[in-house]
């Protein structure tokens, strides 16, 4: 074998496309498939907003198809602007807000910014990526199991032991892959952490950043509502890298349009190291969503409609998975709070089938595959322990009309489990 980079090398593969991968050849095989592992959305049942498509399209026929700027075309970061100030009370000018082609490149820059090698690195388990960024750039991992009591939320008392030398600390609220949210009190009590930590270190010492990654703070349900490091504490201005975007909340994941915002300083570097990518928005994408974002009624109009459709869904299927639950099948599910998915548990380890015993989580995971024809993502493909039986569910491709058959072969594939 080809001898590669070391960082190359000891890459750690990806559970979730390995996952897919399964899907994809048993569907190419004729089997249905209920696949609710894609953190996306199926564009044939979550459109973007058609006002949007049209500012895409026409942006194109304006031959809007050169090299944005390095940091954005000014006309989208003072929407940004706008959109923050107005919705989430954050002030920050144009000049404090970077685009970028979605969340993945802003985060992996906030990274390469902020961490060095050997730098600590907190973060729960389970959490979106964190794993992997920090592996990337050769980090200390300091990894918080997240609990079922706490929403799967890392709570101030889980990182105050942990906090001294450390160089960042990542959140995500609503998070991927729970659908959980940060309590205020809980994010305060963080971010006080945070505060006090950068008082006690001097004036030459790096500064512990917090990346704060609210790429799905608009779709939050019931009486959940989203606080943000900066309103809660002024003070967090200073340490605070907001990652966010069009991705989720307009079901525009492909259209490519992120943003992140923060310190002055943080962002030029991350400016720097996105001109050496080339990882900009599309010019297009990015003068469509200049003019889209201002438009507060058809933005209000969409997120009515678009909400209420992904509640309907998740609060479907936590109902039909309570049903069994309450049967005395060994499930669970946390009430949907936010973003896409639902916290599931399949606690199966254990059981006897005709094949014979399920004896890992992975077993579980194969089983519910092939009888249950349900694909759901372990907590451990998120970093969680390998013996954890929770999953994310997601729903940004179901049909409502495939939720009964989902939960009624779910029902058949358990009652064969001795």
């Amino acid at each position: 074998m080809e001898k590669l980079s070391r960082l190359a090398e000891n890459m750690i593969g990806s559970e979730i496309v390995r996952l897919g991968n399964e899907i994809n050849e048993r569907k190419r095989r004729g089997e249905k498939i209920f696949n609710f592992t894609i953190g996306d959305f199926d564009p044939a049942v979550f459109p973007i907003p058609k006002p949007l498509e049209d500012l895409i399209i026409e942006s194109y026929k304006n031959h809007h198809t050169n090299y944005p700027p390095a940091d954005g075309i000014i006309e989208l970061r003072e929407a940004v602007s706008v959109f923050l100030k107005e919705r989430e009370q954050l002030d920050y000018a144009a000049s404090e807000i970077l685009i970028a082609s979605g969340g993945r490149p802003l985060i992996y820059t906030a990274f390469k910014t902020v961490v060095d090698e050997g730098d600590k690195v907190i973060y729960a388990a389970p959490s979106w990526n964190n794993n992997h960024y920090t592996n990337l750039h050769k980090g200390r991992h300091c990894v918080i199991e997240a609990t079922p009591e706490n929403n799967f939320m890392p709570t101030a008392e889980d990182i105050a032991p942990h906090i001294r030398d450390a160089a960042l600390v990542c959140l995500c609220t609503p998070q991927n892959p729970t659908g959980t949210t940060l309590t205020k009190e809980s994010l305060s009590a963080i971010c006080r952490l945070i505060i006090d930590e950068n008082k006690r270190r001097g004036a030459g010492e790096k500064k512990l950043y917090l990346m704060f990654d609210q790429m799905y703070w608009t779709l939050t349900y019931g009486d959940i509502k989203h606080y943000n490091p900066v309103t809660l504490h002024p003070e967090m201005r200073d340490y605070t890298i907001f990652i966010d975007g069009i991705s989720k909340a307009f079901a525009a994941t492909g259209v490519r349009v992120g943003w992140a915002f923060g310190p002055v300083a943080v962002l030029a570097k991350m400016k720097a190291f996105l001109s050496h990518i080339g990882a900009w928005a599309p010019m297009a994408e990015q003068h469509a969503t200049a003019k889209y974002l201002p438009q507060k009624n058809l933005v209000q109009q969409h997120f009515s409609s678009f909400k209420t459709q992904l509640e309907l869904r998740l609060r479907k299927i936590y109902e039909g998975l309570m049903a069994l639950k309450n049967e005395g099948f060994n499930v669970d599910v946390i009430a949907p709070q936010a973003a896409i998915y639902l916290t599931v548990k399949f606690d199966l380890a254990g059981r006897k089938t005709t094949e014979g015993v399920l004896e890992t989580q992975a077993d579980v995971t194969e089983y519910l595959l092939g009888k249950a024809k349900l694909a759901v993502v372990p907590f451990y493909a998120f970093g969680a322990a390998a013996n954890s039986p929770w999953y994310r569910l997601s729903i940004g491709t179901c049909k409502i009309d495939d939720i009964e058959p989902f939960l009624a072969e779910l029902k058949q594939a358990l009652q064969r489990l001795e």
